[in-house]
């Protein structure tokens, strides 16, 4: 939570008008670049922070958490917590979101590496290029940088 969301509103002035008076008159406070709680709040964002509550875990296959996790395990528990089911394997993961472009990537949005027509690997898209997942044998959930262009995107419903 940033500094500015614990400012009490009475404090936060809105040009001219004081927080309080906007109240008053049943308006509201608009703080460029924090979102509202309300809004802040989807199931996308909430699962991206169950991910990253997870880092550290380490992978294991078939593992669905809460303390081991594979890829789509770590996914299908994110969004468990989050209020969404998803399907066991990355690829089902893939063919139960709403497919979106690059360009339409958000935060909270699945990230689907595949070769050719085959998905092989999933995790959640943190923002400017990098994803939590649970990458392999030997390794443990992290936030790492998207390795390929050989992705899709995908919007859980």
């Amino acid at each position: 939570m940033s500094a500015l969301n614990r400012v009490p509103s009475l404090m936060v002035r809105a040009g001219t008008a004081s927080a309080l008076t906007l109240a008053a008159v049943g308006g509201s406070v608009v703080i460029p670049g924090v979102a509202a709680d309300a809004a802040a709040a989807t199931p996308a964002t909430k699962a991206l922070k169950v991910a990253a509550s997870k880092k550290g875990s380490p992978y294991k296959y078939g593992a669905t958490g809460p303390g081991r996790f594979d890829c789509s395990g770590l996914t299908l528990y994110s969004f468990k917590k989050a209020g969404k089911k998803l399907p066991r394997t990355a690829a089902q993961q893939y063919n139960k979101t709403r497919h979106i472009g690059a360009g339409s990537r958000k935060a909270g949005d699945l990230v689907f590496f595949h070769s050719g027509s085959n998905v092989y690997h999933v995790g959640i898209y943190a923002g400017k290029g990098k994803i939590w997942h649970a990458p392999k044998t030997g390794d443990v959930v992290r936030l790492q940088k998207i390795w390929t262009k050989s992705v899709w995107y995908g919007r859980v419903k």
